[in-house]
């Protein structure tokens, strides 16, 4: 009999657009031994989803009612069960995402059951996220709500507000505080010092506090 497989190493990075994830992913990628698939929500939106059901399960807190939300479920389904494939075939992974729905967050956990999670909470000011999108992103003009520091549009608001509840994870990193390549560093130490990530197999199991 052949030698039991060893599955890929998951890091799942949560947190409001624009507060730093997709670069967190890149330097990841950059500085981490061995191989680091992205497989978050920016590579299935602007790769994957067809355009016009974008922007798919992007969709912002609030947006309910939206045409494409009945389809929400069923995408972030379809990303982590291919989340859950590549670990499975021995490669690592790292994600973006932005989670404001209890119940999508707490099947995704359910579908890597089983396999090496670290959950990731991304953290920036808001007056910080402010700043990044009026400033724009090369290739992605657009894409963003612009904003004063005064006068905030409920979108962004929202995004900041319900993205990190119920606030369970194993880790947490501040973009305001440290660079891309700092909390991937960060990040790397905390998996090699323990302890073991337990925050997806408690929202598996709906071990979340009450409002």
């Amino acid at each position: 009999m052949g030698q039991p497989t060893k599955p890929g190493q998951i890091i799942i990075l949560n947190g409001a657009p624009r507060s730093g994830k997709s670069s967190i992913v890149t330097a990841i990628q950059e500085t981490f031994e061995g191989l680091w698939m992205n497989l978050g929500v920016d590579v299935f939106v602007t790769q994957v989803t067809p355009k016009r059901y974008r922007p798919g399960m992007g969709l912002r807190p609030g947006e309910e009612g939206h045409k494409l939300a009945p389809l929400v479920a069923a995408l972030y389904a379809a990303m982590y069960e291919s989340i859950a494939a590549h670990s499975r075939a021995e490669l690592n992974v790292v994600v973006d995402v932005g989670h404001h729905d209890r119940t999508v967050l707490a099947d995704s956990a359910r579908r890597l059951a089983g396999l090496p999670v670290l959950f990731v909470g991304v953290h920036c000011p808001i007056e910080v996220i402010v700043a990044r999108r009026n400033a724009g992103q090369p290739g992605r003009e657009g894409e963003y709500l612009t904003a004063s520091t005064t006068e905030i549009p409920a979108p962004i608001l929202r995004w900041q507000r319900d993205v990190h509840i119920p606030g369970i994870y194993d880790f947490e990193v501040d973009t305001s505080v440290l660079s891309p390549a700092g909390c991937a560093a960060a990040i790397r130490r905390r998996l090699d010092e323990g302890p073991p990530p337990s925050a997806f197999r408690r929202l598996a199991k709906g071990d979340v506090p009450e409002d």
